[in-house]
């Protein structure tokens, strides 16, 4: 199934422009860096959704394009579970786990504390694989994977789920950062 959306440059030109002005409102100029992280990972997952449903035909086997042979694959495939395949029985509820997730998020963002750079930049990518997978499940009613590492046999997954992991990452490392600053506070006492 192909999905016809107009995408031009100058869209895509103009879009970055009017996000880069909401940016500098005072809504959005708190927890900047959460904004540019949950954009910059949002217009690259639709971007690269968008490159494969129009580049490889859905096809029982999956058409491939071994970038690096037997290592890194572009293969083509719809995944009606969550992140990596898992609970790939077509469950409907994680549409609205993507949903919460992303509305409890942009609460944060908006009118939560001031949160760290790392904590922004967690929080948005996050943000960013949440809507992007959540805007394929309410439209599509699955996601489009093609992610495809075949050295360590991983499942097929999209920029949606590493962003997700890359936003864990980054929390995690705010964590450590804000324990080594609190304990060396500590210290200094």
């Amino acid at each position: 199934m192909r999905i016809m959306l107009p995408i031009s440059l100058r869209n895509i030109s103009n879009a970055i422009a009017l996000f880069l002005t909401f940016l500098n409102r005072s809504m959005f100029s708190k927890n900047r860096f959460f904004w540019l992280a949950a954009f910059a990972g949002l217009v690259l997952d639709r971007l690269s959704k968008f490159w494969v449903v129009y580049t490889f035909p859905l096809t029982d086997p999956p058409q491939t394009l071994a970038l690096i042979p037997n290592v890194f694959h572009f293969t083509y495939v719809v995944n009606t579970g969550a992140a990596f395949s898992f609970f790939n029985q077509g469950v409907g509820w994680l549409r609205w786990l993507s949903l919460g997730v992303s509305v409890g998020l942009l609460l944060l963002a908006w009118f939560g504390p001031t949160l760290s750079k790392w904590e922004q930049v967690g929080y948005g990518f996050i943000l960013s694989g949440a809507l992007g997978n959540g805007i394929d499940r309410f439209i599509l009613g699955q996601v489009v994977d093609f992610l495809d590492f075949r050295l360590i046999r991983f499942p097929v997954f999209n920029l949606a789920d590493a962003f997700i992991n890359v936003g864990i990452a980054c929390l995690l490392i705010s964590s450590f950062t804000q324990s080594s600053n609190s304990t060396n506070r500590d210290k200094s006492s």
